[in-house]
């Protein structure tokens, strides 16, 4: 007999009726009723009329080359609709790696766009006016230094750092968890996100200093139900840390952001979005006892699921990128990108970038599901199916707590066997082929070759040079001098921001700023407890 189940191994029932509706704990008032948008806890979205009022920001991440080969596709995306920019770093940028290091041979450029320095920031960025548009940049370990710069070539443009909108990931906790971009121990880690979440709080209010994010634990293999809860208790250790720092939760809650993957199983995924609203605004209300009902509000990007897409039968990942991105506006996200069908094979060219974002533009403006808010609030099977994962996640909020805490179970690798787990169940389905995957495992064609981006050897050792150049014309002492200022604060407790900002003005570079951080913070390795 079949077994049906959703792709997290959720059983699902053959219907659901009023018997299955959530708790008098899951609604905003009577049993079953899931509540109004717009008001606490936001389980049906954070605004009452949702996208009547304001669409979601469209974002394409992009990165390629070098910084002037970036800005050419910023500018084409802008002129194709795009509200929002979305960077894409190099590995070597991504590592903390100036684009000069033997590490970064092969890598400069390829996977994003290199970027070592302030100046390298304001090529990226020419042209762009930064008061005007939103931009999230996906970075961790370096996110402070990276920070930096983006600050500086706003100086440099004349705009003030709070005119400045957008979004820094700046999420080293899952790094330990799923992506593997660390550089620093996990407590110095922290100490370096809540630095930037404490200096933007002061300094430039319109920014989201932190992307809480589920998108990678999920990549990795994780569950829905673990991504949600892997995601929103980091989200509460920043909050624990920066409270512990002598902030106040009204003071640099509203600007906490989350960043969720889009997955294909439709209804799970709506539940997901609307089960984490539901548990922040009652941590941040409850708990922390927050006033300001910005506070209580989870604001997140989604990204449609890279790891589901296929190289085989690439104008298939069209489709599912489709349902996604769709389902991530029914669970009511304020930013979205959608993948291009050839990102397992290439960077998108310029022709599947712009079918990607058609998707959306086609999404807000012809289907419909902008008209209401939460059109699937009240479905028994939703409703349900947010009860659960909400249930999910306190458990697994118990069981972290029991074990220590947040960074105690990163040191034990806790999260990363839960995430192999899941991953290895899901990959056992694939195998056996109880979960179909159309052209790889049932419904196989012939390969389909379609064109794509091809990497311009020119770039790295052309970025190299004009490296070498920059480093040649600085002054050593100012030089030297910032990097020991760097140093001392690392070794102090004083917010590193300042030391990072003034260096970037004297176009110090993003490897000899980590590597002084490394002097006196360390590097970290994984141990063989982690598996």
């Amino acid at each position: 007999m079949a077994t049906f189940d959703t792709i997290s191994g959720r059983e699902i029932k053959p219907f659901y009726t009023a018997g299955d509706l959530p708790n008098p704990n899951g609604s905003d008032g009577a049993p079953g009723v899931p509540g109004v948008p717009g008001a606490f806890p936001f389980t049906r979205g954070i605004h009452a009329d949702m996208y009547r009022g304001r669409l979601w920001t469209m974002r394409q991440f992009a990165g390629f080359g070098s910084a002037e080969d970036t800005n050419q596709r910023f500018r084409f995306l802008l002129d194709k609709g795009q509200t929002g920019l979305s960077v894409a770093f190099d590995m070597p940028t991504l590592m903390g790696l100036d684009s000069d290091d033997p590490r970064a041979r092969g890598e400069v450029g390829r996977l994003g766009v290199a970027i070592d320095c302030a100046a390298d920031m304001q090529r990226l960025f020419d042209s762009i006016d930064l008061a005007r548009v939103s931009t999230s940049m996906t970075i961790n370990a370096p996110a402070p230094i990276l920070m930096a710069f983006y600050l500086v070539a706003a100086e440099r443009q004349g705009i003030a750092w709070d005119k400045l909108g957008g979004t820094l990931q700046n999420d080293t906790l899952k790094e330990f968890h799923a992506q593997n971009e660390f550089v620093f121990p996990p407590e110095p880690s922290v100490r370096l996100a809540v630095d930037v979440i404490e200096f933007c709080a002061r300094h430039a209010p319109r920014w989201h200093p932190v992307s809480i994010s589920g998108y990678h634990i999920r990549e990795a293999g994780s569950t829905a139900g673990q991504e949600l809860a892997f995601t929103l208790i980091d989200g509460i250790e920043y909050v624990e840390r920066a409270l512990q720092r002598g902030l106040k939760i009204d003071d640099f809650a509203p600007r906490l952001s989350f960043f969720f993957n889009a997955h294909n199983e439709f209804f799970e995924e709506i539940a997901k979005f609307r089960a984490a609203r539901r548990i922040w605004a009652r941590r941040m209300r409850d708990h922390y006892g927050a006033k300001n009902e910005a506070s209580w509000r989870l604001r997140f990007h989604a990204q449609t699921a890279g790891c589901s897409l296929q190289a085989q039968q690439p104008g298939v990942n069209l489709i599912r990128v489709a349902y996604q991105a769709m389902a991530a506006v029914l669970g009511g996200c304020q930013s979205l990108h959608t993948n291009s069908m050839d990102e397992t094979l290439s960077l998108p060219t310029e022709e599947s970038v712009t079918l990607a974002l058609r998707t959306q533009q086609v999404l807000a403006h012809e289907t419909g599901v902008t008209s209401t808010a939460d059109p699937l609030g009240g479905s028994y099977y939703v409703e349900a199916l947010t009860d659960e994962l909400e249930k999910e996640a306190e458990t697994y909020f118990a069981r972290i707590a029991e074990m220590g805490g947040v960074v105690r179970c990163v040191e034990s690798g806790y999260f990363r066997r839960e995430i192999a787990s899941a991953a290895a169940r899901y990959q056992r389905e694939v195998e056996s082929r109880k979960r179909v995957i159309v052209g790889v495992n049932d419904f196989i064609e012939p390969p389909q070759p379609i064109p794509t981006h091809k990497a311009d050897p020119s770039v790295e050792p052309g970025q190299i040079e004009r490296l070498r150049t920059l480093k040649a014309q600085r002054d050593p002492a100012k030089v030297a001098a910032a990097l020991d200022r760097i140093r001392a604060s690392a070794a102090g407790s004083q917010n590193l921001m300042p030391a990072f900002i003034d260096a970037a003005r004297l176009e110090v570079t993003v490897g000899e700023m980590m590597s002084a951080l490394a002097d006196v913070l360390g590097r970290y390795k994984q141990t063989a407890g982690w598996w």
